[in-house]
């Protein structure tokens, strides 16, 4: 009579691990960090980000979508530079700024928002440019801007990027707030440290 061997008791499924925006905080957290490296992953983040309330599992969604650093990944972020939530429009920021290249092509519809807040948050994200296309970007607006602290945000970036050429713009600008003190300031600072001899420029 031939041997016949006994089944062998089948080892339990290890636990499927919960889908993006269910389970507890640290299941979510893990399932984010895990999502950037799936071929749907950008999906799988954009989905969790509209629905995820957790500061750390957002900043997870964040991370995950600079990881992927496409042009598609800083689309989903951007909307968020409009938030209400602070913590939204910090996380989106530090995102943005996280994955420059991909930003770039953003920045321009940015600059010209309609919203002044998302016009000074961009301003900032100029920084990851070259500088002569900062400068550009920087001076287009500082031509058309009418909001004193839109207007503070870009001159800041410029006294640090600034080149030659933005000097004439920044003058303008200054005319346009004649008697504003800290525009004042701020345009002495930025006008001096561009035309330091010491400059190195890249």
């Amino acid at each position: 009579m031939p041997l016949v061997r006994k089944p062998s008791p089948q080892t339990p499924a290890a636990a499927a691990p919960p889908a993006l925006g269910e389970g507890t905080r640290e299941q979510r957290w893990a399932a984010v960090r895990a999502a950037a490296e799936r071929p749907d992953g950008l999906a799988l983040l954009a989905d969790a980000l509209s629905r995820e309330s957790d500061p750390r599992v957002r900043e997870a969604i964040f991370t995950g979508l600079a990881r992927l650093a496409t042009p598609e990944s800083a689309a989903v972020v951007v909307p968020y530079l409009r938030s209400d939530d602070a913590n939204l429009r910090t996380g989106a920021v530090d995102a943005l700024r996280a994955m420059p290249q991909a930003c770039r092509a953003h920045l321009p519809a940015l600059l010209t928002d309609g919203d002044a807040d998302v016009r000074l948050l961009s301003c900032e994200l100029a920084r990851g440019l070259p500088d002569e296309e900062a400068n550009r970007l920087l001076c287009d607006l500082l031509e058309r801007e009418t909001e004193r602290n839109v207007c503070a945000a870009a001159i800041e970036v410029l006294a640090e990027i600034g080149r030659p050429e933005a000097v004439p713009s920044l003058l303008r600008c200054g005319a346009r707030f004649a008697g504003d003190p800290f525009i004042a300031f701020s345009l002495r600072v930025a006008t001096e440290r561009i035309a330091a001899p010491a400059r190195d420029w890249r």
